[in-house]
C-alpha cells in the first residue's frame, strides 16, 4: 500500500509540474487584482 501511495503521489507531482509550466495553474496578477469572475467569465458576481 505504501509503494502505491508514494508511487501515486510522485506520479501526480510530476504531472502537476508538467502542466503548470505548459498552460499555468494561476491567473495573473493583474488579473487577479482585477476580479477573476470579470477576466474569466466577463461579469461581475457581486454588484457594488
Amino acid at each position: 500500500v505504501l509503494v502505491t501511495v508514494l508511487w501515486s503521489g510522485i506520479g501526480s507531482a510530476i504531472l502537476y509540474k508538467i502542466v503548470d509550466m505548459i498552460v499555468g495553474l494561476r491567473p495573473t496578477a493583474d488579473a487577479e487584482r482585477e476580479g477573476l469572475d470579470l477576466t474569466a467569465h466577463g461579469e461581475a458576481a457581486y454588484h457594488p
